[in-house]
């Protein structure tokens, strides 16, 4: 497995793959790699010739009040990890690398960006959209792979994709949980016991919601209603949004009759966690 820290190596990796005649898969990822990261690679395995997986964490999709410093970076372990599961190529830059000094070229997609995560975090979708942009020009993948965890980002780099013409297919794998509900994620590690117990109140409301559409029921407000009031059974979790929405556009929608996105974010002490249901 190879590991690579410039963008100028990698360029040259990637160009002797398509001189070989094979399919590149690319899972784009910050680190600090589990079971759901996994499932992104032999997804790609799957379907691609070769896999290579980049690692960095990105400032520009943090805020200045948000977790970049203590974000978990773990990239040796997440490096044995990888060759473990048979990547073929690590890509692990520098922020310089990056971003040389001077950049002032960012991506932006207008509307999605300031929904959900985007309303809250102003600038995230911007720093993910141009990470991604940048990521999808260095690699020229036929296919990247992520999660439905980041469903709103699955929604931005979408649209990106489409109007800026990327050759690339985005593929999107269910999301991975612990056997008690927990969505799988990165910032999980940051939870005390304490608060891994609380956090388990967001699958509760999801399943909730999933139980009562099972029912019969399509209103979202009656929907949302019952989301709240699992959600209110943890006080100290403090919700961020609850919303239903339209998968593609991110805007509230009346019923869930015609397939809807069941998205809520809430921080459990200092950690912010995110976890969505796709009706």
């Amino acid at each position: 497995m190879l590991v690579l820290h410039t963008i100028a190596e990698t360029r040259t990796a990637c160009a002797r793959i398509r001189l070989a005649g094979k399919t590149l898969g690319l899972v784009p990822t910050m680190g600090a790699l589990h079971e759901g990261h996994l499932s992104l690679v032999r997804a790609a395995q799957a379907s691609c010739d070769a896999v290579a997986v980049s690692i960095f964490v990105n400032p520009t999709q943090f805020g200045p009040k948000e977790d970049f410093a203590s974000y978990p970076r773990t990239l040796e372990e997440d490096c044995g990890t990888l060759k473990a599961a048979g990547v073929d190529l690590v890509f692990a830059p520098s922020v310089r690398e990056m971003y040389p000094s001077g950049t002032s070229t960012f991506v932006e997609v207008a509307g999605l960006s300031d929904r959900l995560d985007g309303a809250s975090r102003p600038g995230h979708f911007r720093g993910v959209a141009t990470v991604v942009a940048k990521l999808l020009n260095i690699f020229t993948p036929e296919r990247a792979f992520f999660g439905q965890k980041d469903a709103a980002q699955v929604a931005v780099l979408r649209k990106m994709v489409r109007d800026l013409r990327f050759a690339v297919q985005v593929e999107v794998c269910p999301i991975v949980r612990e056997p008690d509900g927990l969505a799988m994620s990165s910032r999980n590690r940051n939870l005390s016991d304490e608060q891994r117990r609380q956090a388990l109140v967001l699958s509760r409301a999801l399943t909730a919601v999933r139980q009562l559409v099972q029912d019969g029921e399509r209103d979202s407000a009656k929907l949302l209603y019952e989301a709240l009031r699992v959600l209110a059974g943890e006080p100290s979790v403090q919700v961020d949004y609850c919303r239903i929405v339209d998968p593609d556009t991110l805007e509230d929608i009346p019923n869930v009759g015609k397939g809807a996105l069941v998205a809520v974010a809430a921080r459990v002490g200092t950690t912010r966690l995110i976890d969505n249901l796709l009706l």
